[in-house]
């Protein structure tokens, strides 16, 4: 069943046809974003560039094949996290030849990936939170022909805090997902998961004030040139918001309040967001349906910033601790 070895010449990026047919199997049957088939597109290319050096092909590629591409990724400098990326889309495209009978083995089965360390989220502190929405709260902050966008960053960067919802979640959403009387917002996330997000009062505050002034006249501003839209959030010339122009707003709005920019983005946000919650004392299950996340080891790792939080807050308050410390 295994194809005769003997890598086929191939043009430029062309992919061999039996990963072609994987990543359509992952865009139809699974889901997967756009980017994310860009991503597993390069991974695969690499892969298959590495086959046809050493002279095979994907359908007859062995185990050794496999521990000289990862040898010749650790040559090349790659953080395990990302050797571990591509050695996984590596393995599901192997996995998905063998269930297709393409194959007779998979040569992934036995080669481990790399250890990547866990990354502790990145939070800020609930003060510097609330300074960036405070500078961004004040009408006429911007001047009036800047009130619109001041509203609309204000509705973004509220949500975004007050619900933990992805970047990507947050442009993609449309005004047929809010649910005023509810209380809640219907988002799509990873892997095009549903889910619907309940928003405090304070978050609704924001939105209804750019839902009824900034987004009319932002849609004004664009005139007759561009089609109506139903994103909730759009730019300066009436369209979408993108995800891109949404960490650049992420990024003014905390210079202005005078926070480090660097250390901003709509996932700081989140992170901060899933933190203040469990020191909260919220419940590990619902941050981690509020937040998406499909296994509770990714919502876990919150659990250990609120105790390395608590470990820093213990010894520089306790008596004996501070008494050690001093020595």
């Amino acid at each position: 069943m295994t194809d005769t070895p003997g890598a086929v010449p191939r043009n430029g990026d062309d992919l061999p046809v039996e990963v072609e047919s994987f990543l359509t199997h992952l865009a139809v049957e699974r889901g997967r974003a756009p980017l994310t088939l860009s991503a597993y597109r390069r991974d695969l290319l690499r892969w298959v560039r590495h086959l046809d050096g050493r002279g095979t092909t994907t359908t007859a590629a062995t185990e050794a094949d496999v521990l000289s591409f990862a040898s010749a990724l650790t040559d090349e400098g790659l953080a395990p996290s990302s050797r571990t990326r591509i050695l996984s889309t590596v393995r599901g495209l192997h996995r998905h030849l063998l269930v297709e009978g393409r194959v007779d083995t998979d040569p992934t089965a036995h080669v481990e990936s790399p250890r990547r360390p866990a990354a502790l989220p990145r939070a800020l502190a609930v003060e510097d939170v609330l300074t960036l929405l405070d500078s961004v709260a004040v009408p006429g902050s911007d001047g009036p022909d800047g009130e619109p966008v001041r509203l609309r960053d204000s509705a973004l960067l509220e949500l975004l805090y007050g619900t933990g919802v992805r970047v990507s979640e947050a442009c993609g959403a449309d005004l047929t997902d809010l649910d005023v009387d509810a209380g809640v917002v219907r988002v799509l996330g990873k892997r095009r998961r549903e889910r619907i997000v309940p928003v405090i009062p304070e978050v609704w505050s924001s939105l209804a004030a750019y839902l009824d002034e900034g987004r009319p006249a932002l849609l004004r501003h664009a005139g007759s040139a561009r089609a109506p839209t139903a994103a909730v959030f759009l730019g300066r010339r009436g369209g979408r918001l993108g995800r891109q122009a949404a960490w650049e707003v992420i990024r003014r709005r905390g210079r202005a309040a005078g926070l480090d920019p660097e250390v901003l983005s709509p996932h700081v946000l989140r992170h901060s967001c899933a933190t203040h919650l469990l020191d909260g004392g919220a419940d590990l299950r619902l941050v981690q349906e509020l937040l998406g996340h499909a296994s509770i080891s990714t919502t876990q790792l919150y659990t250990r910033v609120a105790t390395e939080r608590l470990v820093v807050a213990y010894r520089a308050a306790h008596p004996r601790a501070a008494a050690e410390l001093r020595r």
